[in-house]
Order: C-alpha cells, then sequence, then structure tokens
C-alpha cells in the first residue's frame, strides 16, 4: 500500500497538531501509553494480590503467561483488521471493548477468575500492531523507524510509569479512603478501565486512517486494495521467510521487556527485601527507558538506512539485540542492588533500542500487506514472553531463568544478519527515501521563504510609519 502525502519530518512539525499525521502520531502513542498502562496495571499491585488470592508461586507464573497469552491471537488478528477496516475503527473498538475487562477484574476471587480476567485483558496488547500501521501510513520513509520508535516507546513507558503509579492509587485508596487492601487494588483498576474508555471516544473523533482521508474514501478512489483482496495479502505475508525472522527476534525483545514489566516488581521484592512502593520505582526504571530509548533504535535504524540502504537497517538491529543479550545476562549475575539498578537501566537501553530497530525494518517488508507484517512480527513479541514465562513458574531461581534468557537471546540475534532485500527494493527504497528528503528540505526552503518574504513586509511598512512620522 502506497500511501499518498506522508510527513517528511517528525520533530520540525512535533507541535503542529492541526496536522493530521501529527495529531495522530500523538493520539496513537497516548492511546498505546493508556493500553500498556492498563495491560500491566495489575503487575506492581501482584505483592497484595498474591497474599489475598493465596497464589503459589506456580500460580503467579500461570498468571504472568496468561497476561500475554492471549495478545498473540489478538495481534495476528488486528493486523488482518486493520488492513481491512483502518487504524481509526480498530483502535477505537480495542479501547472500547477492552475497557471492560480491565475495570472488572476486580470480581475475581479465586486464582481461576483471576486467570481469566489477565487473559481478557492481554487482548489490548494488540493496540501496538495499530500505533506501529498507523504512524507507518503516517510518515515518509526518512523517518518512519523515528516515527514508529517513538509511537511505541512512549507507549511502553506506561510500562514503567504503571510500576509506581499503581501502588500510588491503591495507597490513596487504602490510606486517603479508608478501603481495605482487596478493595484498595480493585478500585484502582476500574479507574484505569475508565481511563481507556475515554481514550478510546476521543481516538475516534481525533484521528483518521491515512493522510488524505478514511480507507473507505480511498478505495473508493481506487488508491488502495479492496476489502476483498485484505485476506490473500496477508497469507502472501506470512509466506515470507523474513517476517517470521523478524517475528522470532521480537519475540527476542519485546518478549523479555513484556516478561520483565510482569516479574521485576515481584523479584526487587523477593530477592532485594525492598517494600512494596521501593520494588515499584526500582522496577520503573526499566520502562521508563522507553522515553528516549526506543527513539534512539529508531533513529539510527532510520540512519543506518540513509548510509546502507535496507541492509543497514537489519545490521543495526543485529548490534542491539547483541548488546541486550549480553547486558541481560550480566543482570543475572548482579546481586547487590546499588549494581543491579545500573544494569537493569543498560538491559533497557538496548532492549528498547533493538524494539525500535525492529520496526524501522517491519514497514519496508511488504507495504501491500503492512497490517500484517506488523501484526504477525508483534504476536512473536507475545510469544516471546509466553516461553519465557515459563521459567519464571518452575523450580529454577529467577536469576537463572534471566541467564537463560540472555543466551537465547545473544543467538537470537544472529537471525538478524538473514534479512535480505532485493536489488531492486534497495533501489526503490533508496530513491523514496532521497525523494522524502527532498521534500522535507523543499518544505523547509518554503518556510524560510515566507518567513522572508513576511520580514521584508514588516521592514517596508515599519519604514512608512516612520516616514509619516
Amino acid at each position: 500500500m502506497e500511501v499518498q502525502n506522508k510527513a517528511t519530518s517528525l520533530w520540525g512539525n512535533f507541535f503542529k497538531v492541526n496536522m493530521v499525521q501529527i495529531r495522530t502520531f500523538h493520539m496513537t502513542w497516548f492511546a498505546f501509553f493508556s493500553c500498556f498502562f492498563a495491560w500491566f496495571g495489575i503487575a506492581p499491585l501482584m505483592i497484595i494480590v498474591r497474599e489475598e488470592l493465596s497464589l503459589t508461586k506456580d500460580q503467579v507464573g500461570w498468571t504472568i503467561i496468561g497476561s500475554v497469552a492471549m495478545t498473540i491471537f489478538a495481534r495476528f488478528f488486528i493486523g488482518w483488521l486493520v488492513d481491512r477496516i483502518g487504524p481509526r475503527l480498530s483502535y477505537t473498538w480495542l479501547l472500547l471493548l477492552g475497557a471492560f475487562p480491565v475495570a472488572f477484574i476486580g470480581l475475581s476471587d479465586s486464582f481461576e477468575s483471576f486467570l481469566l480476567f489477565r487473559l481478557a485483558i492481554g487482548m489490548i496488547g494488540a493496540s501496538f500492531v495499530i500505533t506501529q500501521y498507523h504512524t507507518s501510513v503516517m510518515f515518509a520513509p526518512n523517518v518512519v523507524g523515528q516515527a514508529n520508535a517513538t509511537s511505541a516507546g512512549w507507549g511502553n513507558l506506561g510500562g514503567g510509569v504503571t510500576q509506581f503509579v499503581m501502588p500510588l492509587i491503591f495507597s490513596a485508596f487504602v490510606i486517603g479512603f479508608g478501603f481495605t487492601d482487596a478493595q484498595g487494588w480493585r478500585m484502582s483498576m476500574v479507574v484505569v478501565g475508565v481511563v481507556i474508555f475515554v481514550v478510546g471516544i476521543a481516538y475516534f473523533f481525533l484521528t483518521q486512517d491515512a493522510p488524505d482521508g478514511s480507507f473507505k474514501e480511498l478505495r473508493a478512489k481506487g488508491l488502495m486494495p479492496k476489502k476483498e483482496k485484505v485476506t490473500g495479502l496477508y497469507f502472501k505475508a506470512m509466506k515470507d521467510y523474513r517476517v517470521w525472522l523478524l517475528f522470532l527476534i521480537y519475540a527476542a525483545t519485546f518478549g523479555i521487556e513484556l516478561t520483565v514489566n510482569n516479574v521485576a516488581a515481584l523479584y526487587f521484592f523477593d530477592y532485594f527485601d525492598l517494600t512494596l512502593v521501593q520494588a515499584g520505582l526500582v522496577a520503573a526504571s526499566f520502562g521508563l527507558m522507553n522515553i528516549f530509548a526506543r527513539t534512539l533504535g529508531g533513529i539510527f535504524g532510520d540512519n543506518f538506512g540513509s548510509l546502507w540502504g535496507l541492509k543497514g537497517r537489519s545490521f543495526w538491529l543485529f548490534i542491539v539485540i547483541l548488546g541486550e543479550g549480553l547486558a541481560l545476562m550480566l543482570f543475572s549475575q548482579m546481586s547487590v542492588l546499588f549494581l543491579a539498578i545500573p544494569t537493569l537501566i543498560l538491559f533497557s537501553l538496548f532492549t528498547q533500542m533493538a524494539e525500535g530497530a525492529t520496526y524501522s525494518v517491519v514497514p519496508f517488508i511488504n507495504k501491500k500487506a503492512l497490517g500484517a507484517v506488523a501484526g504477525i512480527v508483534g504476536a512473536g513479541g507475545n510469544t516471546g514472553a509466553v516461553a519465557a514465562g515459563f521459567l519464571f513458574k518452575g523450580t529454577i531461581d529467577w536469576n537463572e531463568a534471566f541467564l537463560i534468557i540472555g543466551i537465547v537471546v545473544v543467538i537470537a540475534s544472529f537471525l538478524a544478519l538473514f534479512i535480505r532485500f532485493t536489488p531492486e527494493q534497495e533501489r526503490e527504497e533508496k530513491i523514496a527515501f532521497e525523494t522524502a528528503n527532498l521534500d522535507g528540505l523543499r518544505a523547509s526552503a518554503q518556510k524560510a521563504a515566507a518567513a522572508l518574504i513576511r520580514s521584508e513586509e514588516l521592514i517596508a511598512k515599519a519604514k512608512k510609519e516612520q516616514a509619516k512620522s
């Protein structure tokens, strides 16, 4: 799919919300932030939930797995759906429907009911696919990597913010309003559910599918493939080996981030004897790196692409995944807090840069089936989280689990070297990249010329007024 009139600059137009591309960018990252916050809102409160529901270590492990398992299927489905009905309606319905299990998880009174709600909440994790899709159709090749990385990174930031905000909301209900612990964590989740419901309504009114209108309008003009072709294009994308390499790579990047978001607070609570709030704050340092780390991955992906083409993007992906695996192995060996925290941050930096680098490659695999590629690769992240989750429900120590995962990530990094593009694709994207840069320079020149003309008019006006006086 070749959408026209994509934005050629992100940071230069960052506050121009009158531009549909920029307004959509801000709505996508905030919607994903809200979803991520809701998705993992219960994680920092698991210390309370575990005690109230008398959950065993094995049952806690199943809730970790359950929280990400449903997202695998949701991301496969949403990748097909977004190509069919567009990102605006897809996101709106996902947010509105996802708000209910988030708010109603407080009805849980046993391990089984709690697990079912965790499974249902997992569907909002599919929001990532729509986020990456929507920014991909709004931004040109010269900035699409950083646009994708920033929208996803700031969205993932919700996983860090929730680690310390949810304990504060919980404390407000218990200390400020006199609720019991059991009531406090339930009311905290109701608040989150209401928020994402409101965000869903806002998404409908503040965005549109593409720069030139809705998918329905573009299809009527013959500018997009018909709905009937979406399924065929989806299965064609599934036959591309590069899609499945990225599926595995994303399992080793975002899948590990999801796992850490689920276990970090418990890990620091159990292994470093911290309080609920302290463990949440330390765990938050991992997710808070998303404020810039994933963006860096996308920016360097675009820069490597400008220097060495599409193969440059793949090589950058290899570098950061390798760094992620080595940093995780190092973190697994830390036994004192003042060393564990900086090592966790280093690991987080590489992990999130690797995620940004992955989605600086995704938009170039198959433009006619962008939703399919984004959905399949995104599902890989949750598949990795499910696989890693089994290590945290067994008998091995959690630091040993981190070491094993780190070794697997190092091995997975070499898959990036096998993501190849044809010479025709390289030439086509080089032309598109240079055209986008020229368009950006032309727009800047036009703004400068307009400013110069305006300045000359003001000077002339001032001279006339001076002459009159």
